[in-house]
């Protein structure tokens, strides 16, 4: 699995599937279902740990379901399968001169990982512009989710509280200036460079904010002078210190090492507990 998360860690799966149609996926379900066999649905893997021991069962990875077509009548709309690069969704919705999902660029995940974290940034979040999403349940049976209000809230979706395999989203935006769009993009990717997104392998923000810390957690772990922190290969950002890398050959146990003497630090020094965002998948059971 390392060689399908943007964390680069990850033992294997016990069965790695890859459709490339969506029409596959609901026949695939009820054999799964069937044979009970346990299923992880992978888009571009970002925001996961996946432990050193792997995933038992089933991975089945959406990457190869990927596409945006524009939605037919009422608000401008765009709708993108699951697989879909969120960076694809802004491409595309430039290329049509769509503003309200600039905030997303350049972030590494897929559209339907984004959907089911309602992944934020930049003060705002996917359920600002979420249209009905498609999606599967365990039987494979196809089911549409409206976003209602009250339904999802910072950094949490319904999908958290459901094994729904996610197949496309529609996103409701607006026409824009081109320029400005473009703009706003470019100024959010070269944000992220300063960050050091890019240098090292990484799952993105490792905590979650909080209104409760005064600042955001980034901030909190910077006065502690917690950038630099390592545990063998595993190391807290000397760029951002609410983001965790891979300096080459990190291990799942690092990782979950290095988030422990974290939160120790900000538990001891300012009695906060730390809520994590990246998830941890697979095997983590004692050996």
């Amino acid at each position: 699995m390392c060689r399908h998360t943007s964390f680069r860690i990850g033992g294997p799966a016990d069965l790695f599937l890859q459709p490339e149609d969506p029409s596959e996926l609901p026949a695939l379900l009820r054999l799964l279902e069937r044979e009970a066999v346990p299923r992880f649905f992978l888009g571009a893997g970002a925001n996961i740990l996946v432990s050193d021991r792997g995933i038992r069962g089933a991975v089945i990875d959406l990457s190869a379901l990927r596409g945006c077509r524009p939605g037919a009548g009422g608000r401008p709309s765009l709708t993108c399968l699951a697989g879909t690069p969120v960076s694809a969704l802004c491409s595309e919705a430039l290329r049509l001169g769509l503003a309200g999902v600039e905030f997303l660029y350049s972030m590494p995940g897929s559209v339907g990982g984004a959907v089911w974290m309602n992944a934020r940034c930049y003060s705002r979040s996917v359920s600002d512009v979420l249209g009905p999403v498609l999606y599967l349940d365990r039987h494979g049976q196809a089911r549409t989710l409206s976003p209602e209000p009250g339904a999802f809230g910072y950094k949490l979706s319904p999908f958290q509280n459901m094994e729904a395999l996610i197949l496309e989203a529609s996103f409701i935006l607006e026409p824009g200036d081109p320029e400005r769009i473009e703009r706003t993009m470019e100024e959010h990717h070269a944000d992220r460079e300063r960050k050091g997104h890019f240098l090292y392998p990484s799952a993105g923000s490792a905590w979650k904010n909080s209104p409760a810390f005064g600042q955001p957690t980034g901030r909190l772990l910077d006065a502690l002078g917690l950038r630099g922190m390592r545990v063998g290969d595993a190391m807290v950002s000397d760029r951002h210190a609410n983001i965790l890398v891979n300096l080459g050959q990190a291990r799942a146990a690092e990782v979950l090492e290095l988030m422990g003497r974290v939160e120790e630090s900000v538990r001891q020094r300012y009695g906060f507990e730390l809520e994590r965002e990246i998830l941890p998948v697979g095997d983590f059971g004692s050996s």
